[in-house]
């Protein structure tokens, strides 16, 4: 018999020791791809940078959640996709003016053309054929059903390929998204170092707390004085007064008519006559 070969264990690959390790590693793997993506999204550089930090400052607020998520780089790219797709930014004067545009090119135009879609076929189209994932994840990042991602997706081909036709084919629109989202966006600096994006998670829950102190306080305040200056018991209100129908107005003695003071003269000329117990007797 041959003595057995032991063969060596595979070495495992470094984990990261402390929740800080983990987050910077997490942060040095995801944040250079998702810049290009929240710069695709969007079409601004500024709103770019803004999507990732704060999806990396919800994700630090919230690490003991997102570090056991079967998949932290997606959990952190949902937030920042949402951020960067949120309407309410155009109601901010920062981002009404357009940024200056590069020179134009192949991926400019892919790029312009992508911003003419819907937000929510852009998404869907960046996710399946820019990221390669299946269909049923992508529905669920979107939170969307199954065909209604399907749906989503085959528009927004439709819509891509009448702005490029050159697009229409999926194997050629795949390699295009693939080599824009390479690029990365146009003048764009790194993103800020993992401690600092550390420091502003935490300083923005520590206004969040001092806000939330701050209102609570205020709401204590406001219902001690509500409690020592309402009323100790009810008092009914008056009942608004009603016109009676029918009945006349109440006032002095009605002026006389002419055959009324022609009775009373009448009246007072002539002498009293009648039988006699009916005359006073004014002895």
């Amino acid at each position: 018999m041959t003595p057995s070969t032991t063969v060596p264990a595979p070495v495992p690959a470094t984990v990261p020791a402390t929740p800080v390790e983990a987050f910077d590693a997490l942060y040095a793997y995801a944040a250079p791809a998702l810049l290009q993506q929240a710069y695709v999204l969007s079409g601004r550089r500024q709103l770019a940078q803004e999507a990732v930090e704060y999806a990396f400052h919800r994700a630090w607020e919230r690490w003991p959640e997102v570090a056991v998520d079967r998949d932290p780089p997606g959990w952190v790219r949902a937030v920042a996709h949402d951020y960067a797709l949120s309407p309410w930014h155009r109601l901010r004067p920062a981002l009404r003016h357009p940024e200056p545009e590069p020179p134009p090119t192949d991926a400019r135009a892919l790029r312009e053309a992508l911003l003419e879609l819907p937000p929510p076929y852009r998404r869907t189209l960046l996710l399946y054929d820019g990221l390669g994932m299946g269909l049923p994840e992508t529905a669920a990042e979107t939170e969307a059903s199954t065909p209604a991602a399907g749906h989503r997706l085959l528009h927004a081909r439709e819509a891509l390929a009448a702005l490029l036709p050159d697009l229409a084919d999926t194997r050629v629109l795949r390699e295009r998204l693939a080599a824009l989202l390479a690029q990365g966006p146009p003048a764009v600096p790194a993103p800020p170092p993992p401690r600092t994006v550390r420091a502003g998670g935490e300083r923005r829950v520590r206004l969040w707390m001092r806000g939330t102190v701050a209102m609570t306080a205020l709401i204590v305040v406001a219902t001690a004085f509500t409690a020592a200056t309402a009323p100790t018991r009810y008092e009914p209100p008056l009942a608004p007064g009603e016109a009676v129908a029918g009945v006349p107005v109440l006032s002095g003695p009605e002026r006389l008519t002419s055959q009324d003071e022609k009775l009373r003269a009448r009246l007072h000329a002539e002498q009293v006559t009648g039988p006699p117990r009916l005359v006073p007797d004014v002895r």
